[in-house]
């Protein structure tokens, strides 16, 4: 019995080149002081000099930056975009980047009405019955504002405020991208693949400098804007030290294994997927994330263990769920295998959420990623198997420019020479042209002077060029090759006794074939959710 093997150890022999380095991050852009009540009514009373603290009075600061927002847009002549519901911004935004120049510029500034938490004044009762304003923590619809800008280093990427106060905000950017830009500046040669990189002439430099990213150059990258655009905050708030932070609300931090073909990639991936759809068992999670599950009553740790297979287009992806953490793995663009784990909540990790524990977070996410690879296990490996079918059925290309026609799975003569070389292993001295000839026109049921010395010559030239039999020294003579008997007997085994019978089964009207059963009552099924789907809408 054949032991599986781990797809780390299977992709050692398909990798071209592989990269590690932060994907997409989501920050969280917010004053420290002003994210609970009781800073809030401090701002109001010290900074702003208001003896009541109420959001009232907040509502000049409020309206300034709406107008220093709109006014800027007007004076750099930057495009203004009102977001409806159901647009994707991502797109609108990839529109800008292919018309710009290339050059370092806001894109174009986005409005869109999206729920957020903010403060409220409510109204409180005294004992005695008399009211007093006080402040706590709500939610409502309000406009943010999208400012999609392009970096000279960072690329393109986008920071979006909140119109109220306390102006909190979010800092999209895209590690990928910054590496890329890193890449060019040092003169490393390589082809973009989207997010990702499709060739690169020296990986071990590419990989060093996705190490460098890191929470100084992002913490820099959000100073250098908020010094460019407008700024919620005055030069006086922001000396008596009312300044932005950042936190990780979401950081992936990915693997991409680039494979010797785009197609086998697909194969590959399909197969992972297939003998792998228990990765989500609590035990295979711990594995995977390092962590202790525990899965009894007093013990208990929360979340929903299970492996998820997700279709986009043609394109499937495997999710594995931990807490708020997720790892997806797909195929991209056919011709990479990406592992990308998703933090969600550092705290799953026992991490605070402030930008400084970002290297820390990159280790976790990193580990999980290649231990992802060593738990998932594979029965077979399905690039060796394809290359293998192909090396059968494809024709040989030379480099002068000629071919050799391959021996066609479904083509006839190609079944009738697999079977002739089952007869001819059993020969020790070898076999003829004369010997070929006879057998192969009584397995096409032709006459024997119909198979002429020229077309057994052409047929011995196709077997010998894909390496199924071998010409004996300084004779007209011809063995079958260890490997000639055994392709030879699998693809004749599985022509006829599976393909052909499978086909049978499906097409005999008149006995009960198990086979023609399901596949009558699956298309049932589907034509009633057909009928059920079109009945609902």
């Amino acid at each position: 019995m054949t032991l599986p093997r781990c797809v780390a150890d299977v992709l050692t022999d398909h990798v071209v080149f592989e990269v590690e380095c932060i994907d997409r991050m989501y920050l969280n852009v917010y004053v420290p002081q002003l994210q609970y009540d009781t800073g809030l009514v401090h701002y109001i009373h010290r900074q702003m000099g208001k003896p009541v603290a109420s959001t009232v009075v907040l509502a000049p600061v409020t309206k300034a930056f709406v107008t220093a927002v709109h006014g800027y847009a007007r004076d750099h002549h930057i495009p203004w975009v009102d977001f409806v519901k159901g647009q994707r911004k991502d797109d609108i935004a990839q529109q800008f980047l292919t018309a710009c120049d290339g050059s370092e510029q806001v894109l174009f500034i986005g409005r869109a009405q999206e729920k957020t938490t903010l403060f409220r004044t409510h109204k409180r009762h005294r004992a005695d019955g008399s009211v007093y304003p006080w402040i706590s923590r709500d939610t409502g619809v309000v406009n943010q504002f999208y400012f999609y800008c392009l970096d000279e280093d960072f690329g393109p990427f986008f920071i979006k405020f909140c119109s109220y106060f306390p102006f909190n905000a979010k800092l999209c950017i895209n590690g990928n991208h910054w590496a890329q830009r890193q890449a060019a500046k040092s003169g490393i040669g390589f082809t973009p693949l989207d997010n990702a990189f499709a060739a690169v002439e020296d990986p071990a430099a590419l990989q060093a400098i996705c190490a460098e990213l890191d929470a100084g150059r992002i913490d820099a990258l959000l100073r250098k804007w908020l010094a460019r655009l407008p700024h919620p905050f005055s030069a006086s708030d922001r000396a008596a030290g009312y300044r932005y932070d950042l936190s990780i609300l979401q950081a992936e931090f990915s693997l991409t294994q680039m494979l010797d073909r785009p197609v086998t990639g697909r194969i590959f991936f399909e197969q992972v997927i297939r003998d792998n759809l228990d990765l989500g068992r609590p035990d295979r999670v711990g594995l995977i994330f390092d962590r202790s599950i525990y899965r009894g009553r007093k013990n208990h740790t929360p979340g929903t263990f299970a492996t998820r297979v997700v279709t986009d287009g043609v394109t499937p992806s495997l999710h594995v769920q931990y807490k708020n953490t997720q790892i997806k793995q797909y195929h991209k663009h056919g011709r990479a295998l990406r592992t990308e784990t998703t933090i969600n909540n550092s705290m799953d990790f026992d991490l605070g959420k402030r930008l400084t524990n970002l290297r820390a977070l990159a280790r976790i996410g990193y580990a999980a990623n290649r231990r992802l690879l060593r738990v998932q296990r594979l029965s077979h490996d399905p690039i060796i198997g394809t290359q293998a079918l192909h090396a059968v059925c494809d024709p040989v290309r030379h480099h002068d420019g000629t071919h050799v026609a391959g021996l066609r799975f479904t083509d006839p003569r190609a079944q009738a020479l697999l079977h002739i070389l089952l007869m001819f292993r059993l020969q020790p001295n070898g076999f003829t042209n004369r010997d070929l000839r006879a057998l192969l026109a009584e397995h096409l049921a032709r006459p024997s002077a119909s198979i002429t010395a020229g077309q057994a010559t052409y047929d011995l030239r196709r077997l010998r060029e894909h390496g199924l039999i071998a010409r004996l020294p300084h004779t007209h003579r011809y063995q079958v090759t260890d490997t000639g008997l055994t392709h030879a007997m699998f693809l004749t085994h599985a022509h006829d006794r599976f393909v052909r019978a499978g086909l049978a089964h499906l097409h005999d009207h008149h006995q009960h074939q198990p086979l023609r059963a399901a596949t009558r009552a699956y298309q049932a099924a589907l034509d009633a959710l057909a009928q059920k789907a079109a009945t609902a809408a």
